[in-house]
């Protein structure tokens, strides 16, 4: 899993597609907004499932919570 973004966004590459989540940069960290999550092109007309997400959210919230930037979920 590989997440990248700015100060308003991060991309998180799950298998073969991406997920789109916006948010805001904080002191130490990104908050995302959980509602906003999305895949990119081309699976932008797929849903993404409650389940699917909790999913992606527990494995960036583990990849990043012992790292300088810890993302969390609202």
């Amino acid at each position: 899993m590989k997440i990248t973004g700015t100060s308003s966004y991060i991309e998180i590459e799950w298998g073969d597609r991406v997920v789109f989540v916006e948010g805001e940069m904080v002191v130490g960290g990104f908050v995302a907004y959980k509602s906003s999550m999305r895949w990119k092109e081309p699976f932008e007309n797929e849903e993404l499932g409650a389940t699917q997400k909790d999913k992606i959210i527990q494995a960036v919230i583990d990849k990043t919570k012992a790292s300088y930037m810890i993302i969390t979920f609202e």
